[in-house]
C-alpha cells in the first residue's frame, strides 16, 4: 500500500499485546494530557505529538505549504545552520523528524535520557525559531518540485489524486498534500509563515510516550514544548464522505498495463459499526493472499499482481477504496469482476468460517508496529487523535471477538455498493473510453 493509506484507522492494525499495556493517563501542570507507558529497563524515550490539521489547512490557491513548511524546520533554527543543526542531533544521538500527513503533523522525538533535555530544546528550536531563510527555501523547494515532478508521471499517482478530486471536488481531501510542481514553485516565504501558524498550535494537540521518563517529568515536557504556541485560529474543513458519481473515468498515460484505482463513500472512524467493517474489509480485500479479491481477480484468473481494498477513514472525511493493477486488454473484464465481488459482499458472500479464520488472524498476529518505545509512543498519540479510549490496547481483541456474522453482513449490505462504485482508470484500456 503507498501512503495513501498509511494513517487510517493505525490503531484497528493492531493485535493486543500478549500482556496488558500499563497506559497511563498524564496531566501536566498547565492541564493538558499526554499519554505514557513508562519504561526504564533501557534509558532512551520516544515522544511524538499530533498537531490536528496538516495539509488540511492549505490555502486553496496554496496546496503543499505545510509539507513545504515541515520539510524546512530542521534546516537551520536558532543560531544553528542546517549542518549545525544536523551536526548537533549526531552528537546527542537523538531524532528529531516532522511529517506532513492530510490531517496532522506529526513531530517526532527520540532521545538518551541522559540528552534528553538538550534533545528537547533541539526539537523546540526547530519547531518554534526554524529560519526559513530564502536559501533553503530555494535549494528544498527545488528538491520538492523535481520529486512532485516525477510523482506527476506516475499512475498510482495520478490514479489517486483524480479520484480525490471526483470525489471530494472543492474540499481539502480533493488537493494533494505535498502540492503540485507549480503550486509548489510559488510558495513564498510569506505562504511558509502562515503555514506554520496555522499548524503549530497549543490546544489541538494529542501526545504519546514511552520509555524511560516519569508521569512527573512528562507533564513537565508537555508544558514546555506547547507554552510558546499559540491557539488554533484556522478554521479545520467540514466532514464530507465520498460522493464522486458512479462510472468510469478513462485517463490515457502511455504503458502495457492499466492502473485501476476504485470506491465509494466509506464510514467514520468513530462509527459504532467501524469493527465489523474492518473485519469485513480484511476478508475481502485487505491485500494478503486468501482475501476473496485477492483470491477471485489474481489466483483464480490471473489478471493482477495484486488488488486491495481498505477504509480510508480520515478525521475530516471517509472512503471505502480499492486499487489495483492489470494489462490493458484486461481492464474492462477485471473491473466487471470488481463489481461482481462488491455484489457477493452486499448479498451475504462472508460465511462464519470466513469470519472465524479473520478473528484468529486478528487476534493471534503480534503487531510489527508494537515492537519499541519508537512505535508505542506512536500508537498512543495517534490513539487519542483517533479518539479511542485509553484501555482500547488491552480490549481491542475482546472487540474483534465479539463481532457476529450478523454484524459483518449488516455492514456488508450498509457498504458496500456495486452501483455506486468510481473507477478511476489511468493507462490505455481497451474497450473503456
Amino acid at each position: 500500500m503507498n501512503t495513501l493509506f498509511k494513517s487510517l484507522a493505525l490503531v484497528c492494525a493492531l493485535a493486543s499485546p500478549a500482556a496488558a499495556i500499563d497506559i497511563q493517563s498524564v496531566t501536566s501542570p498547565m492541564g493538558r494530557t499526554a499519554w505514557l507507558v513508562e519504561d526504564h529497563t533501557i534509558p532512551f524515550v520516544s515522544i511524538d505529538v499530533i498537531f490536528a490539521g496538516g495539509a488540511a489547512l492549505d490555502p486553496v490557491d496554496h496546496p503543499g505549504a505545510v509539507s513545504l513548511m515541515t520539510a524546512l524546520l530542521t534546516e537551520g533554527a536558532g543560531d544553528l545552520d542546517a549542518q549545525g543543526y544536523a551536526a548537533a542531533l549526531e552528537s546527542l544521538a537523538a531524532g528529531i523528524s516532522f511529517e506532513t500527513g492530510r490531517d496532522q503533523v506529526t513531530m517526532s522525538i527520540k532521545a538518551l535520557t541522559e540528552n534528553r533535555d538538550q534533545v528537547i530544546d533541539l526539537a523546540l528550536l526547530a519547531l518554534t525559531d526554524a529560519h526559513f531563510s530564502a536559501q533553503s527555501l530555494e535549494r528544498v523547494r527545488a528538491q520538492q518540485v523535481a520529486s512532485l515532478e516525477r510523482e506527476a508521471r506516475d499512475p498510482n499517482t495520478i490514479a489517486q489524486q483524480v479520484y480525490a478530486q471526483l470525489g471530494y471536488a472543492g474540499h481539502a481531501y480533493s488537493r494533494p498534500t505535498d502540492g503540485t510542481p507549480d503550486s509548489v514553485a510559488a510558495l513564498t516565504v510569506d505562504t511558509i509563515l502562515d503555514a506554520h501558524r496555522a499548524a503549530f498550535t497549543s490546544d489541538l494537540v494529542y501526545i504519546g510516550a514511552a520509555g524511560d521518563i516519569t508521569a512527573d517529568e512528562l507533564g513537565a515536557l508537555v508544558d514546555h514544548i506547547l507554552d510558546n504556541l499559540p491557539a488554533s485560529n484556522t478554521p479545520l474543513p467540514e466532514y464530507r464522505s465520498y460522493d464522486a458519481p458512479a462510472g468510469v473515468t478513462v485517463i490515457d498515460h502511455p504503458g502495457t498495463q492499466s492502473v485501476i484505482q476504485f470506491g465509494h463513500a466509506g464510514i467514520p472512524w468513530d462509527d459504532p459499526d467501524f469493527m465489523p467493517a474492518f473485519l469485513m474489509n480484511e476478508i475481502f480485500g485487505g491485500g494478503r493472499f486468501g482475501t476473496r479479491l485477492m483470491d477471485e481477480i489474481r489466483e483464480q484468473r490471473g489478471l493482477t499482481y495484486g488488488i486491495y481494498t481498505a477504509l480510508a477513514s480520515y478525521r475530516w472525511g471517509d472512503s471505502y477504496v480499492g486499487r489495483f493493477s492489470t494489462a490493458n486488454e484486461s481492464a474492462a473484464e477485471a473491473i466487471d469482476l470488481v463489481r461482481q465481488q462488491f455484489e457477493w459482499l452486499a448479498n451475504g458472500g462472508i460465511t462464519e468460517d470466513d469470519l472465524e479464520r479473520i478473528k484468529t488472524y486478528l487476534t493471534g498476529a503480534y503487531p510489527l508496529r508494537f515492537d519499541g518505545n519508537e512505535s508505542i509512543a506512536q500508537i498512543l498519540a495517534s490513539m487519542q487523535f483517533q479518539q479511542y479510549g485509553i484501555d482500547y490496547v488491552n480490549v481491542r481483541n475482546d472487540l474483534v471477538r465479539a463481532v457476529t456474522l450478523e454484524d459483518i453482513q449488516r455492514v456488508a449490505r450498509r457498504l458496500a455498493q456495486p452501483e455506486a462504485l468510481q473507477f478511476v482508470v489511468v493507462g490505455q484500456p481497451v474497450g473503456l473510453e
